[in-house]
């Protein structure tokens, strides 16, 4: 029987995040090692439950809110974060997660990721990766490999995929994580993390779909080879990765990594908070050079809220005068017609 986890104040458990909905995966999908994670940590926020909105897009990742006790929204096909954003500038106590999936937020739905990123708007985005359409039945996604075979690419696809990780960077993403669904305990610590950080929060989570792409990510997950594959991130400690008894670490080589003895002194040290965002984009892209994937926090900086900002612009312009909508429609550049 799981422990019964209380917060002093609130007395809120897992349970009181649970929803009485019928859970609609597919028996063994990772997403419900994902909601099991989140409705573990919530109550270990201290915030009332009723301040919480989980908001949608389409696809299986998309029907989240319906299994959390909490506010929710299902919205169309891309637009999650266009609704969070309105959320959080017009209620910005609230504490707004959107669920999304490779499919629904790298496609039709990339052009309102990455605007919500570069803005800092004060909400939590997880991302889905399972490298697949799952709620069309398979279809390959942008983050799709290579001549993965699909029901789209029957003979494998041309497409080269895009990396979520870089692709938050080029958006000056103020927090960017991954983790995994098969890891419990590091999954937590970052969704904690991710809830605890003013501005966006970026989380990856490489995510299994048991149906139509199924081990997409098992070099990561799998014990006997997750070793070799996987380096934790761990802000001021080495980076360092491999079985017990065959210890590696990650050095610089030019501007790429590469693989070192762990007792080089060469091992880099991790440091997220890193401003420029080139040490961070190195990390992502080491999969890409053959390196170990690495998960945890890549990049957690502070830099203004959006909906702070916001409200501190309307603050100040209700401060100066009474509101004159006749002088605001007469002001500038105006035409009088004779």
């Amino acid at each position: 029987m799981e422990a019964k986890v209380e917060v002093e104040g609130l007395g809120l458990t897992r349970k009181d995040f649970q929803s009485n909905q019928v859970v609609r995966w597919c028996p063994g999908c990772g997403d419900y090692a994902i909601l099991a994670q989140m409705q573990k940590v919530l109550p270990e926020l201290e915030i009332p439950r009723e301040n919480f909105v989980f908001v949608g897009g389409i696809g299986c990742a998309a029907r989240f809110p319906y299994y959390m006790n909490t506010y929710g929204f299902h919205t169309i096909h891309g637009r999650a974060p266009s609704f969070a954003t309105g959320i959080k500038i017009t209620q910005p106590d609230l504490s707004v997660w959107v669920i999304s999936g490779d499919g629904d937020a790298l496609s039709i739905g990339g052009n309102h990721l990455i605007h919500t990123m570069r803005r800092n708007v004060g909400v939590k985005i997880m991302l889905f990766n399972n490298r697949i359409y799952g709620l069309t039945k398979g279809q390959y996604s942008p983050t799709s490999r290579v001549g993965a075979k699909t029901k789209s690419t029957p003979v494998g696809s041309i497409d080269a995929p895009l990396n979520p990780l870089t692709l938050a960077l080029g958006a000056e993403c103020s927090f960017i994580a991954r983790t995994v669904d098969r890891d419990q305990k590091h999954m937590g610590a970052i969704l904690k993390a991710a809830a605890e950080h003013e501005g966006t929060a970026f989380v990856e989570i490489l995510q299994n779909c048991i149906v139509f792409n199924d081990g997409a990510w098992s070099q990561y997950t799998e014990k006997g080879v997750k070793e070799e594959n996987v380096v934790y991130l761990e802000d001021g400690q080495p980076l360092l990765y491999g079985p017990k008894d065959d210890r590696k670490g990650i050095a610089f080589d030019g501007y790429n990594c590469t693989t070192v003895s762990a007792d080089s002194g060469e091992v880099i040290v991790h440091d997220q908070n890193e401003e420029t965002g080139a040490y961070a984009y190195m990390l992502s892209r080491m999969e890409n050079e053959g390196g170990p994937v690495p998960l945890g926090i890549l990049r957690q900086i502070n830099k203004p809220v959006f909906e702070q900002s916001v409200e501190s612009q309307v603050s100040d312009a209700q401060s100066k005068k009474d509101p004159d909508l006749d002088s605001l429609l007469r002001t500038g550049d105006i035409w009088e017609h004779k």
